[in-house]
């Protein structure tokens, strides 16, 4: 005698495996965006704090230094799709002189989510990369004398 076949055994099983499967495919990929997103804007400041510091150091004098590598790290942001308004450059240590060994931070706020086609959703973690290089010591303009060591 056969078994009558149909029936609903097992229906409860499969549906619950694939809608775990989707939340988990779902979440991972929202997990996968954001570490992108954080990477990408990492990629950013990292670029922006190069340019800022390198524009400080070359810079005509310094009341106009700060000024100049904000401007050079707004542009390296403006260039790479990102707001250059929401960018915080900050001098962290050093000063205008021969030799001077300045570091210079770029904060941006990395989006909660950065899609395909769609762009960049939420606020997320705030990324920060530092950068520093030494004012030249046989550029002219400058007073005083040489003491790199």
């Amino acid at each position: 005698m056969r078994a009558a076949q149909g029936g609903d055994g097992g229906f409860a099983g499969t549906v619950t495996a694939v809608l775990l499967g989707l939340v988990v495919l779902v979440v991972g990929s929202l997990i996968v965006a954001d570490a992108w997103a954080v990477a990408d804007t990492k990629s950013a400041t990292t670029e922006a704090a190069r340019a800022a510091v390198r524009t400080y150091v070359e810079a005509p004098g310094a009341t106009s230094a700060l000024a100049d590598a904000t401007a050079a790290a707004g542009g390296v942001l403006a260039g790479l799709g990102r707001d250059p308004s929401l960018a915080k450059v900050q001098v962290l240590e050093g000063r205008f002189a021969r030799c001077g060994r300045i570091a210079i931070s770029v904060s941006y706020p990395a989006p909660a989510v950065a899609l395909p086609l769609i762009g960049q959703l939420g606020v997320g973690e705030t990324v920060r990369s530092v950068h520093s290089e030494l004012v030249d010591p046989y550029r002219s303009g400058l007073s005083g004398t040489s003491a790199c060591a």
